[in-house]
Formats: structure tokens, C-alpha cells, sequence
């Protein structure tokens, strides 16, 4: 199959391509060749720029497309309508945060998310799900039929710049006492980087439409869990305190960016955000590898490709966390 990926430098994309080159498809990465220019010699590599050169995919033609960086409506608009005559499929990547509300569990059925203006395509935190929403229906819109919506939920496993799920297992292997958020029962939900690109790669294979949630596991799995799930995966001799919300709130710490995976329980508008319906997906071929698979293969890319600086985008600082659990530990 001649797949044409748009992105392919990064974390899933990198991914979509070695999964695409073990299953011995013919792969075009379109990018600005500024993230890993030296990866995959042997894959064609064309080179523009989402948002002011299209010029490179003029005049060409695959089978699928599969666009990992579409962020934009604009940029999904341009995208497809230069492609639409010049491929079979387009698959777009979009997000779990397209939809409009999370105080209950979501399903592909419920409304998405708009913006305030209309016309506001400047990208912003809190325009990412409206946006991920538009661009979605530029897709589907221009292919009718031919386009495939995926909605993953948060993304984990090697090549991951975010943070958002390795912190945990880096966190948790150097040991010693590790602040956790209540409840150690609290659901999470989140999908193994290598299982989604496989799947979507087979969806797209088989030409599948329509829009699909993405995130795991089958069964429910709780932070706590996760959390010894990193203890044991890293021999580490670590020991959790569980903090309230109550007093994490007052300290300032942030859900999501200070603690990875961390959803307040008292904020009810997102007490669905972590239990998203996947049964769709699930009934059309996506599985989950095990969770200590994940956490080993994560473990082991932290330690081999990050250098020893590495400046988090999620977790809390060493000596931030030790801060709280000093002034949680004086508590009367």
C-alpha cells in the first residue's frame, strides 16, 4: 500500500511509519524536516509547510493518507482539498477532547465542542478540542465516504515528548517517597502509541469510515494501579502518600500537567474525560497490549534516548514535590 503520512517525525507518526515499513508498505513522509530529519533514509521525505507550502504534494498520488499533525482547520481544509482527487482514503487523527462536554462518559454519538468565534483558528488550550472537531469535518466533509475520524485519548509509550505518561515510570524508579493523588481508585484511561498506529494502519488497509474513539484499556484500571504497575515494572523501592485534593488545591498544583493522568474528583465536568466509550473501536479490531509491556518499553527508551538534563513538560519538579510532602507531613 502506498501510504502517505503527514507528519511522521514524532511520537505516533514515528510509530505509523515502522509499523508501515515492518508491514513492507511504500511510505511518504510530507513535513518541514526540522524534527529527526536523519530517521528512515530509506523512506521518500517531501518538504513544506502546513500552513504556506502544499507545493511537494501536487501532481502526486497514494493510496491513503494518514495526517497525524492537522491541528488547524485551515491546514486540514488545504490538505484535503488538494488531495481529495489525488487519494484513495484519508484517515485524520484527531482527539478524545473534540467532544463538548465530559461530565459523563463520551460516545461517538455526542455533540463536539465549538468555538466562542467562529472564524477564531488561533491555536490556544482551550480552542484544541473545538479546533480537533473542525477539522474533523473538513475531512469528512471534502471525502464523504472515504474519510476515517480517530479519537484518541491520551497517547502513550516510547518517542513521547509530552511527559504526560512517562513521568510516571521515571518518577516512580528512582524511589523513595512519591506523592500521589487521591484516589488511588480514580479510573484512567490511555492508549499504547505502537497499538494505536498499528490499528489505524490495518482501518486504513480495509478503508474504513466513520469516527471512532481510541483509548483503553478493556477493563477498567485505576491510578493506583498504575502506579504499582510502575513499582514493580522498575524494581524500584518506592513508597506512595496519598494527598487529598483538598490540599493539593490549596498548594497550586495543577491537574494533568503537575500530576500526569490526574483528574480532580470534586470536578464534576470532567468526570467522564477518563472513561471515554471504545467498545466501537474495541468491535473493529483495536487491542491493547499490557500495561507492564508499556511501562517496561517506556522504562527502557526514558533511559537509552533522554539525556540526563532532560527538562520535564509534566511532572513536578524534584524539588517541588519534596516541598509538598514536607508541608503535607506538618499537617496538624
Amino acid at each position: 500500500m502506498r501510504i502517505l503520512i503527514l507528519g511522521g517525525s514524532i511520537f505516533l507518526g514515528r510509530h505509523l511509519v515502522e509499523a508501515a515499513l515492518a508491514q513492507h508498505h511504500e511510505v511518504t513522509l510530507f513535513n518541514r524536516g526540522q524534527d529527526n530529519p536523519q530517521l528512515y533514509p530509506e523512506v521518500e521525505k517531501l518538504r513544506g509547510d502546513r500552513n504556506t507550502d502544499l507545493g511537494a504534494l501536487r501532481g502526486r498520488s497514494w493510496e491513503v493518507v494518514i495526517d497525524t499533525s492537522g491541528q488547524l482547520p485551515r491546514q486540514v481544509r488545504a490538505s484535503v482539498d488538494l488531495l481529495k482527487d489525488a487519494v484513495e482514503h484519508y484517515t485524520f487523527v484527531s482527539s478524545i477532547s473534540a467532544y463538548a462536554d465530559f461530565s459523563r462518559p463520551v460516545d461517538e454519538s455526542m455533540p463536539v465542542a465549538a468555538l466562542k468565534d467562529p472564524v477564531d483558528e488561533e491555536p490556544s488550550p482551550e480552542n484544541y478540542g473545538a479546533h480537533k472537531a473542525l477539522c474533523e469535518q473538513a475531512a469528512s466533509d471534502t471525502m464523504p465516504g472515504r474519510a476515517l475520524v480517530i479519537r484518541p485519548g491520551l497517547i502513550v509509550g516510547p518517542y513521547d515528548p509530552t511527559d504526560r505518561f512517562t513521568y510516571w515510570p521515571h518518577r516512580i524508579a528512582q524511589g523513595g517517597e512519591v506523592l500521589a493523588p487521591e484516589p488511588p481508585m480514580a479510573p484512567i484511561q490511555y492508549i499504547d502509541a505502537r497499538d494505536l498506529a498499528g490499528w489505524m494502519l490495518q482501518m486504513a488497509m480495509l478503508r474504513q469510515t466513520g469516527i471512532y474513539n481510541a483509548t483503553g484499556p478493556t477493563t477498567r484500571l485505576t491510578m493506583g494501579e498504575l502506579l504499582e504497575a510502575c513499582r514493580r515494572e522498575s524494581h524500584s523501592d518506592a513508597e506512595f502518600t496519598w494527598i487529598s485534593e483538598q490540599f493539593l488545591s490549596q498548594h497550586e498544583v495543577s491537574a494533568w500537567s503537575d500530576l500526569p493522568l490526574w483528574v480532580p474528583p470534586s470536578d464534576l465536568s470532567f468526570a467522564g474525560f477518563l472513561a471515554a466509550d471504545c467498545r466501537k473501536a474495541i468491535d473493529a479490531g483495536l487491542e491493547f497490549r499490557p500495561l507492564p509491556q508499556t511501562v517496561r518499553d517506556t522504562l527502557a527508551w526514558d533511559a537509552a534516548e533522554r539525556p540526563s538534563g532532560h527538562e520535564w513538560r509534566a511532572g513536578l519538579a524534584p524539588e517541588r514535590e519534596q516541598a509538598l510532602l514536607s508541608a503535607w507531613h506538618s499537617l496538624p
